[in-house]
């Protein structure tokens, strides 16, 4: 985001700014995004990393850092369920 190589996210204000209240609370702020592929789960994730590079979030998300999992490729090496537990 911060080298330009993200675009704007358009007509999801409402998910952007709901997902930046969860992160700013002091408790259960964890947000998941679910959905089918292609509804723009990675594009409102995308729209906050724009949000957090241009300094249009809340001051305690300012410097926040976005991760991204492959959670396929995680459970790939696991045989039996239960595996990824441990």
């Amino acid at each position: 985001a911060q080298n330009g190589k993200i675009d704007p996210l358009i007509g999801r204000k409402f998910e952007l700014e709901r997902m930046m209240q969860i992160l700013s609370r002091r408790k259960k702020n964890n947000p998941i995004l679910v959905g089918e592929a292609g509804v723009g789960k990675t594009a409102i994730v995308e729209g906050l990393a724009l949000a957090i590079a241009e300094k249009k979030v809340p001051k305690n998300l300012q410097n926040a850092k976005i991760f991204s999992l492959d959670m396929a490729s995680i459970l790939a090496g696991t045989k039996y369920r239960g595996d990824f537990e441990k």
